[in-house]
């Protein structure tokens, strides 16, 4: 008896040390979130002249860079309605930062991995659109951050409540979400208004801060939408910018650099943490953000307008085998492709309804055929004040291609833009009126009216019929009032 039960053992551990050699034990996933990081904002991407963030290098080194990845909305609650539900935008209702609009109908993301035997944690800033006490729609069981724990809130504290769950060994697999603050703090500089993540350090004398972005005057032929919501924005406290000048936006620039660099080293401690417990040998992780930041392109800052600084995010995946620094130019949603790829890594169904796709083949390089030539991106900017008594809100779709971004809006009397992103990928000139683009010009408004109709998109339809009343927005003599420099 006692042999036949040694013999039994002697089985199980040989069938379960198969197991994990072949990798047939789910992965855990930490999905890593900053919060308005636009996708060049790393030193991998630019050099580390006036930036530094070698834990982000670290994954893209070991890891897939996906140069590509767009934000479905670049403001925080629609993107992360979009993120952790799967699906666009216009589905879950949330185009603006308004939380007191019902759930979006759908899943969260927390919800098939905590039915397939998850443990699922979220660390950090919420501002999902779902209630915390919710648990069954967004599928969180473990869930801390400054509103339902008041020492959690800063990065760093959000930092040491997950790597003291993350260095615990773990009975099951894992899904953590660890989602930080910064770079956000950005929006407090401008206003003189103390950082939430703490002080960074004196401004530097000029010359050791980055240079004025190229693209930081307005585009030739620019929208007289896209202006008017430049002037509309910052007549608000909230977007003091409106006499920028070059060497303004330099320090503004290092100042944002510094929070990525702050934000950085508490990913080391995420990265470290997995590490030394051993857990990182079957993690699965993924780093991302919510949207970008302008950060004076266009004269602009903080997000919501679709010029790439606003809508363009980093996504890096490091899988289980590493890929060892490779880059994929596909065009990727992240508030529709995430999902999909989560649920593909941990072998639990993806849903037919969910409007995205795996990335894991495009990993793999199991898939010669991506077949997406064009992403569809939303928003709404209504974060403005009143200019002669106007007060636009105005709503717009974006299509990217591969070289092209087409975009028309809902107000204005001039609607539509298209730039050139191989020849121009500042987005200085718009060129939806030169005569030699207008073949271009036809075949993304068949995109945006093919996407409108298979999506169910009511306001694209709209917008194509062109059969919004336009609102008399003012056209500037001089549009752009900026310094070229200051004294």
């Amino acid at each position: 008896m006692n042999i036949d039960r040694c013999i039994i053992v002697f089985l199980l551990i040989i069938f379960t040390v198969g197991n994990v050699v072949g990798n047939t034990i789910p992965p855990n996933i930490v999905f890593v979130m900053t919060d308005q990081q636009t996708a060049n904002a790393m030193s991998c991407v630019q050099g580390s002249t006036f930036l530094s963030t070698p834990n982000m290098d670290s994954l893209a080194v070991r890891g897939v860079r996906f140069l590509r990845a767009y934000s479905p909305n670049p403001l925080c609650m629609p993107a992360r309605a979009s993120i952790f539900t799967g699906h666009y935008p216009h589905e879950t209702g949330f185009q603006t930062n308004n939380s007191k609009i019902p759930p979006p109908p759908f899943n969260g993301m927390a919800t098939y991995f905590r039915k397939a035997g998850y443990q699922t944690y979220y660390f950090g800033k919420w501002h999902l659109a779902y209630a915390q006490k919710d648990v069954d729609s967004h599928g969180f069981t473990y869930v801390i951050n400054k509103s339902s724990e008041p020492k959690i809130g800063h990065d760093a504290n959000v930092t040491n409540a997950a790597t003291q769950i993350l260095k615990e060994k773990q009975h099951s697999p894992f899904l953590a979400v660890v989602s930080y603050l910064n770079p956000h703090d950005i929006c407090q500089y401008p206003r003189g208004e103390k950082f939430p993540s703490g002080p960074i350090g004196e401004i530097p004398p000029l010359d050791q801060c980055p240079p004025t972005p190229v693209n930081w005057l307005p585009a030739q032929n620019e929208t007289d939408s896209v202006a008017f919501i430049r002037k509309a924005q910052q007549s608000l406290s909230q977007f003091p910018v409106g006499n920028y000048g070059e060497d303004d936006w330099r320090r503004l620039r290092w100042v944002y650099y510094r929070l990525i660099e702050k934000v950085d080293s508490e990913l080391g401690k995420i990265l470290q943490t997995l590490h030394d417990s051993g857990n990182d040998e079957n993690t699965i992780i993924v780093f991302t953000s919510d949207h970008g930041e302008c950060a004076g392109s266009h004269g602009f800052n903080q997000k919501t307008v679709f010029y790439e600084e606003s809508v363009n995010v980093p996504l890096i995946i490091v899988p289980l085998r590493w890929n060892k620094g490779e880059t994929n130019t596909q065009l990727i949603n992240t508030g529709i492709d995430i999902i999909p790829t989560f649920l593909d890594y941990a072998g639990i169904p993806i849903p037919e309804e969910l409007p995205g796709k795996s990335l894991r083949s495009l990993i793999e390089k199991k898939d010669t055929v991506w077949n997406r030539d064009y992403l569809v991106i939303q928003n709404h900017m209504n974060q403005t004040g009143e200019i002669n008594g106007i007060r636009p809100s105005i709503e717009g779709r974006l299509v990217v291609t591969d070289n092209f971004k087409y975009v028309v809006y809902s107000q204005g009397l001039r609607r539509e833009s298209l730039y050139d992103l191989k020849n121009d990928p500042g987005e200085t000139r718009n060129i939806v009126s030169v005569p030699e683009f207008k073949t271009v010009l036809k075949t993304n408004r068949s995109r945006l009216q093919d996407f409108a109709e298979r999506q169910s998109d009511s306001l694209a339809i709209r917008l194509l019929e062109n059969n919004v009343v336009p609102i008399p927005i003012m056209h500037f003599a001089t549009p752009f009032t900026q310094k070229k420099n200051n004294q």
